[in-house]
């Protein structure tokens, strides 16, 4: 038997990834083996590889890479409710010292995966974990979205911001979201009405929408002048802003005056602390359910990636040369 693998290797800050053939890893207790079938590229991934990430925890030489799909080989002890040869996919490493998802075999931490959606390719799992749990902890954890509210998405047609439509339509509310005048149609196709920051003011679309009055939940997936313009945009006392990109320095002035509410997302916190990993496969699940009953699509770039392609997969993620989520294949 091989007990080797290949695998990605960021050996250092802004070099290029080299793939090398490394002994496959054992899964310890808790931990199953997957064979890694298809791993999504995400902005973080890049930003790591170039050096720019200290908040990933993720010292380099790393295989990176955050999201898999694929099939599980082998259990390690204390393992239950999945079996060799169960197709699953998670948020499962690539940050906080953790082997990445950039190779043939992961072992993972079994509270972090969950069934691959039956309607989904293991493109388009591989694409979901990280945008589909940022999405969830901020409308549900954080904001409780429920039917007949009014919700912005900053973003829409992002990673975190396409999840975030569909998650919030599928729970009853009417869902709004900015984005440029070229993704005002696939904003459309997933339900949302569709604005175009660029030529719509806060004021305008405020308005428009709310009478004046206000949004009750804006969820900015962009940070910086964004999160500020979302200080402005939610509802007197009950409005709820959130954001997955609140690291800046920003003005609470406009909040306060509204006597409103914000929250932070998060996301790596159980991966880099080891808590509350037994919620992201419990929503991993749930995006397994949205997905079954046809109320979740993935967007997922048209050009193919092998592991042999890694640095012209991360450059199209980098430059954002890509339409939909990137996506590395292991067997291509």
């Amino acid at each position: 038997m091989n007990h080797t693998m290949l695998a990605a290797i960021a050996e250092s800050a802004q070099a290029k990834l080299v793939v090398h053939n490394i002994p496959r890893p054992v899964p310890g207790t808790g931990e199953v083996l997957i064979k890694v079938q298809a791993a999504a590229v995400n902005p973080l991934d890049t930003k790591i590889a170039a050096g720019q990430a200290g908040h990933a925890r993720q010292p380099l030489p790393a295989i990176l890479g955050m999201d898999l799909a694929g099939t599980v080989t082998e259990l390690g002890d204390g393992v239950d409710g999945f079996a060799p040869g169960d197709e699953v996919f998670g948020m499962a490493g690539g940050i906080g010292g953790i082997q990445g998802t950039l190779a043939e075999y992961i072992v993972v931490d079994a509270r972090l995966i969950a069934p691959k959606p039956r309607a989904l390719s293991m493109r388009e799992a591989a694409a979901l974990p990280l945008v589909f749990i940022t999405a969830w902890e901020g409308l549900v954890d954080r904001a409780n979205v429920r039917t007949g509210q009014q919700v912005l998405i900053h973003g829409g047609a992002g990673g975190v911001g396409h999840a975030a439509v569909q998650l919030a339509k599928a729970r009853g509310a009417r869902v709004y979201a900015t984005g440029s005048a070229t993704s005002l149609d696939f904003i459309r196709e997933l339900g949302a009405t569709g604005i175009d920051y660029r030529a719509q003011t806060v004021e305008d679309y405020l308005k428009r929408y709310t009478g004046g009055e206000g949004f009750d939940i804006v969820y900015d997936t962009v940070g910086g002048a964004t999160l500020n313009a979302s200080f402005n945009a939610v509802k007197v006392y009950t409005g709820h802003v959130l954001s997955c990109l609140g690291w800046g320095q920003h003005s609470l002035a406009p909040l306060s005056f509204r006597g409103a509410s914000y929250s932070g997302v998060f996301t790596l916190m159980p991966l880099l602390t080891g808590k509350g990993r037994q919620h992201h496969g419990m929503i991993l699940r749930e995006a397994a359910a949205m997905a079954d009953a046809g109320q979740l699509k993935v967007n997922v770039d048209q050009r193919r990636f092998g592991l042999h392609d890694v640095n012209e997969a991360f450059r199209q993620v980098s430059e954002g040369l890509g339409q939909g989520k990137t996506v590395i294949e292991m067997d291509r």
